[in-house]
């Protein structure tokens, strides 16, 4: 079956990869920005920046794990290209970073090595240094410029693109962040070949919820191709890369601080954020597999309730075996009361009452506020007990 083709035009400017443009209303005070998406991109990062953004002074962050594979190659790109690297900065890999410790020490440190406005901070890994890069920028000198260079698939199809920021708290994941858009987005698909595998196949579980969300068809071409990209097939992952951030891309220009449908981006977030949060954002469940898990139990919500048939949690449930992602959530001592509270207190949530996004079918997901608790309980016993 052919790859369905993006419904979202596209700019007719080409590198040698697609070039996708993230266009705000004329109202808004936020500037336009390229995504860039292609098999050398970070080669021609200096000219990509440069083009858009002028000769800088940059800091580079990356993590533990990056830092060693990419990091000295795209310093010495950038110093090639005609831009000054001041410093590098490195945070332990993991989700364990995304606190208020790290943000307070990583600002000093860019202040420290003489940062000023027109300092540009380049984000090189994946969602945990893409968040803390972004709420760095957001707060000092009250705003720099930023460039992601997203590392994983999960930051390549989703977290490097719309501006979200956050650190994790006891309350929650993302719990503290701002809304702070890149001014540029620069994905390089050669750089998932060194991805852990296991991150690499939580990341899919984002693929695919676009076209639960909104396309159909898209999830057909995921159950078909699907494989291919996760056996590391760079154009169909420039296709699964290009379609999502497209589609990331228009509900953002939107609606970019989330007061409508920019929510139907967390389809499954909120099940999976309570479950990440229970286990303590550790090495028991990576994001992508808790959007997995909850992306199921929307499903099997939505059909205890009568808004979507009992085969589409299995068409999605099939899908996701057949990739070899969770459906269920993995062994530890849950506390469903808790869980439900942690629910309560998601940022979609307001005034006590649970928020969720809920698919009416495959490609079609709706937002529904004030959900039944009963339900909502039920749904959590059935999945911690399968």
């Amino acid at each position: 079956m052919a790859p369905p083709p993006l419904d979202i035009a596209e700019q007719a400017r080409f590198v040698s990869g697609k070039v996708i443009s993230v266009e705000f209303s004329a109202s808004s005070p936020t500037p336009a920005y390229d995504i860039v998406i292609g098999q050398s991109i970070l080669t021609e990062a200096a000219t990509l920046i440069r083009q858009r953004l002028g000769a800088r002074r940059c800091v580079i962050v990356s993590d533990s794990i990056v830092d060693p594979l990419y990091r000295a190659r795209l310093e010495a790109i950038l110093t090639a290209g005609g831009h000054t690297v001041l410093k590098n900065f490195v945070i332990p890999a993991g989700e364990g970073s995304k606190n208020l410790s790290q943000i307070g020490a990583l600002a000093d440190s860019m202040l420290a090595v003489g940062v000023d406005r027109k300092t540009l901070i380049v984000a090189l890994g994946g969602g945990v240094v893409g968040d803390i890069s972004g709420l760095v920028a957001s707060l000092v000198m009250r705003g720099l410029d930023l460039v992601q260079i997203p590392t994983t698939l999960l930051a390549q199809v989703d977290s490097s693109v719309g501006g979200k920021t956050g650190v994790d708290t006891p309350y929650g994941k993302n719990t503290i962040g701002t809304f702070y858009q890149p001014r540029l987005v620069l994905i390089d698909v050669t750089l998932l070949d060194s991805l852990a595998e296991r991150e690499f196949r939580a990341g899919y579980a984002e693929v695919v919820k676009y076209g639960l969300i909104g396309d159909p068809s898209f999830f057909r071409w995921c159950v078909t191709h699907g494989g291919q990209l996760l056996n590391g097939d760079h154009e169909t992952q420039i296709h699964a890369i290009s379609y999502s951030c497209a589609a990331k891309a228009k509900i953002v220009a939107n609606d970019e601080r989330e007061t409508g449908s920019r929510a139907l981006l967390n389809l499954g977030h909120t099940f999976g954020h309570a479950l990440e949060t229970a286990t303590g954002f550790s090495s028991v469940l990576v994001h992508g597999e808790a959007v997995s898990i909850g992306t199921l139990m929307a499903f099997s919500l939505s059909a205890k309730l009568g808004l979507c048939f009992r085969h589409d949690y299995n068409d999605v449930r099939n899908h996701f075996l057949a990739v070899r992602l969770p459906v269920t959530p993995p062994p530890f001592a849950y506390d469903i009361d808790r869980l439900i509270d942690l629910m309560r207190h998601d940022k979609k949530s307001t005034g006590g009452k649970i928020t969720l996004v809920l698919p009416h079918g495959i490609g079609n997901a709706v937002i529904h506020r004030d959900v039944d608790p009963q339900a909502i309980r039920a749904v959590w016993e059935e999945s911690l007990n399968s």
